[in-house]
């Protein structure tokens, strides 16, 4: 059984042992209840919270929730006397990949399906770039959206942007949403490779924009001949993961304290769309026309 071992295609040991340490610790039922407690807890929760709400004693909450905090699954922070306790936000999308890799379910979509019909997507217009900076304000005002503090200049935005990778979106003829690409490197070899943004009103948010704007994108950039798409999002913007996820994106892993915003330093998640990593489970309908 040793040339196992040697299969490219198997987990590494050390992504198994990680894996594994994470299963074992929600090997107990108490203990996934108390997860799933904290999680859906806006802004935590408290020790004596969790006590109350789960039936169980302090000192058996304590243990677990200690048991959580040392895999990474919570987050303790000492408040007087009190010990208030949030999700690592970064195991939203850490778990979730994990699972994925242990089953080996990492076929992806090739671009998001069920995208609403009263959307409109095309190509972005010299009189579209206040509505394209009011969206972005927006998007900076939630704190999670970017690491930019004020809006970028639209001349400093076309410079960036990669013609030709520039979409809004409509609803009854008023702009609702953006997303465009832009290089990674001026190096030759990365030609092919590019960083996606995207962003959606605020009074359009959960109503398929988004979808409709990466379903756009991914099929312009595999046209194009664009091999790789890249995005870092913050890991508290679990939505955003999902989109992605919806339009190929894969999840690379999370960057630590990659910057710092407003004092407050931000894990990221790096997703990526390989597009050669699509085409073979491509399950785009007949009339989507992306061939």
């Amino acid at each position: 059984m040793t040339t196992a071992a040697t299969d490219s295609s198997l987990l590494a040991d050390r992504e198994a042992a990680t894996y594994a340490q994470w299963f074992a610790c929600l090997g107990e039922p108490t203990r996934v209840r108390l997860l799933h407690a904290v999680a859906v807890a806006p802004g935590g929760t408290t020790v004596g919270a969790l006590t109350e709400s789960l039936g169980i004693s302090q000192s058996t909450c304590s243990h677990h929730v200690r048991k959580l905090a040392d895999v990474g699954f919570l987050r303790l922070h000492k408040e007087g006397t009190t010990t208030r306790v949030t999700i690592n936000e970064a195991c939203c999308t850490g778990l979730p990949h994990a699972a994925d890799v242990v089953m080996g379910m990492l076929a992806r979509p090739c671009c998001p399906e069920d995208v609403p019909d009263d959307v409109l997507v095309r190509a972005l217009r010299p009189a579209d770039w206040p509505a394209v900076r009011d969206i972005y304000a927006e998007g900076i005002a939630t704190g999670v959206a970017t690491f930019e503090t004020s809006v970028p200049s639209a001349e400093r935005l076309d410079a960036a942007w990669l013609p030709g990778h520039r979409w809004v979106a409509e609803i009854g003829g008023e702009v609702v949403g953006w997303t465009a690409l832009r290089p990674v490197s001026d190096r030759e070899c990365y030609a092919g490779v590019a960083e996606s943004s995207v962003y959606v009103g605020a009074a359009y948010r959960g109503r398929g924009v988004g979808k409709s704007l990466l379903r756009t994108q991914v099929v312009e950039a595999d046209r194009a001949g664009l091999w790789t798409l890249q995005t870092s999002v913050f890991t508290e913007n679990r939505a955003s993961i999902g989109l992605h996820h919806s339009a190929g994106y894969r999840t690379v892993g999370i960057r630590e304290r990659i910057a710092e915003r407003d004092g407050v330093w931000h894990d990221t998640v790096l997703l990526e769309r390989r597009a050669d990593s699509v085409n073979a489970t491509c399950t785009r309908t007949p009339d989507c026309d992306c061939d």
